[in-house]
């Protein structure tokens, strides 16, 4: 336990190496259900609220529910393909969020109860299953951030969707990230998201394409209330494309916990994965009645405490007490969402870059000169990419099996984990194991772009 000064300081620094990649979650979500601004700054402060409750969870710990170790939790980035399939099958809105908040509360129960069993599951997810459903979550959220740059999805097939200024400020932000990344510091580098941003929003503001007389009107105090929107509806096939979800996830966090454990020389074993993945079920839980969304271990804070050296999980708390005071005002997720779409896009393409990047780092790690081990990408990229690049592809099906289909996160990460047991389990073929030590060694864990997979 740090002094309260240093406690506090230590603290915010996270929540500036995390705050872009968490509210990039529910603005991308809101806007392609075609929310209003009132209701996207909801979700905005119904998700720090719970990822301050969350990460407080996760490293604080209570009985066997989280790991003890500074882990800061925040809304996986897996979903977001998954959630707007389901939000968009079910008529967007509103409407829309409750189905997805019904797979959410379930999958986050699954995700709690699977838990102790899950760490002997670890050896079916070989480099070959990670690193192509990391490189399918990159690629299929790239298109996500691209709608963004050229106005957002609420302007297509208006004149100004794709408009030459919605493209210069979107490449506008995407070059000042670079820009920062290239001269910057590491701490600097570690929030160039957040610093892109801001500069991409204050260059639209000044040239009259950003308002913020909505933050004038917000109130300075609200809170999150339980199914603010209604009661969930819980439907199969939703449930079914968010438990895949959260299973990809457990694997995200499993890896997290062992190179947190690494940098802070704290022997992490079967039982602590298990109560950081019993933590990620609770949240995800909470994350569906206070209206919000799935949650992991952020990288990029992982990295945060690898460069700074302060691994003190109490840290961590302190940020969680931070996100929670965000949380607690409109008016600063009102500030949030009144960034520009193509600002937003700009950013956006950078994080999912770095996703599907990550994802190709660890591919390089598997021999695919083998037949079988090259067949499983192939083939998951492409039933992966059905839905991103032939929209109607899946039409014909019924609404509800749609919500599966329509996500090629989901398509692809179950194609490439039934092809390796097929391949490779059921005929008792050895899988190289993955090294999560190395890869957090060797990846980008240190840049807000180099960790943008969350």
């Amino acid at each position: 336990m740090l002094p309260l000064p240093k406690l506090s300081l230590y603290g915010f620094q996270h929540i500036l190496a995390f705050y872009a990649g968490a509210v990039i979650v529910p603005i991308l979500l809101g806007n392609a259900l075609g929310l209003s601004h009132d209701e996207l700054v909801y979700l905005i402060n119904a998700d720090l609220l719970t990822c301050g409750i969350a990460s407080i969870i996760q490293a604080l710990g209570i009985w066997r529910i989280g790991a003890r170790l500074p882990l800061v939790q925040g809304v996986t980035f897996t979903a977001v393909s998954p959630m707007i399939a389901i939000g968009i099958g079910a008529g967007g809105g509103t409407a829309g969020l409750l189905v997805v908040y019904g797979a959410v509360i379930t999958a986050g129960i699954a995700t709690f109860l699977f838990a102790p069993f899950f760490s002997k599951l670890v050896k079916f997810f070989p480099p070959v299953v990670i690193g192509t459903i990391l490189t399918i979550i990159g690629l299929t959220l790239i298109p996500v951030g691209l709608q963004d740059a050229a106005g957002g999805a609420d302007l297509m097939g208006e004149a100004a969707y794709g408009s030459p200024k919605n493209l210069a400020y979107a490449l506008g932000t995407l070059l000042f990230i670079l820009l920062v990344v290239r001269i910057g510091k590491p701490f600097l580098s570690s929030v160039a998201v957040l610093i892109g941003l801001v500069f991409g929003t204050a260059v639209a503001w000044l040239l009259g394409d950003a308002d913020f007389g909505a933050v004038g009107r917000a109130d300075w105090f609200g809170v999150s209330t339980p199914f603010h929107y209604g009661m969930p509806k819980f439907e199969l096939f939703p449930i079914l494309a968010m438990t895949i979800v959260m299973l990809i996830t457990m694997v995200e966090t499993t890896g997290d916990v062992y190179a947190i454990g690494e940098i802070t020389g704290k022997k992490v074993d079967g039982e602590t994965v298990a109560s950081a993945l019993r933590a990620d079920g609770i949240a995800t839980v909470l994350g569906g009645v206070f209206n919000s969304f799935p949650y992991v271990a952020f990288a990029e804070n992982i990295g945060l405490v690898r460069m700074t050296r302060v691994m003190s999980r109490f840290v961590v708390v302190a940020a969680g007490v931070f996100m929670i005071i965000l949380g607690l005002l409109p008016k600063a997720g009102s500030l949030v969402a009144a960034i520009p779409h193509p600002v937003l896009g700009g950013a956006a393409v950078a994080m999912f870059g770095m996703v599907a990047t990550v994802g190709i780092q660890i591919l390089g790690k598997v021999d695919l000169r083998e037949e079988r081990n090259a067949l499983i990408l192939a083939v998951s990229l492409g039933v992966a990419l059905l839905p991103t690049t032939v929209a109607p592809f899946f039409d014909r099906m019924s609404d509800d099996l749609q919500a599966v289909l329509d996500s090629g996160i989901t398509l692809g990460g179950l194609t490439a984990i039934l092809l390796n047991l097929f391949f490779n389990v059921f005929t008792r073929r050895t899988a190289m194991e993955i090294d999560w030590d190395e890869i957090e060694r060797d990846g980008p864990a240190d840049s807000q772009l180099g960790t943008a997979e969350r």
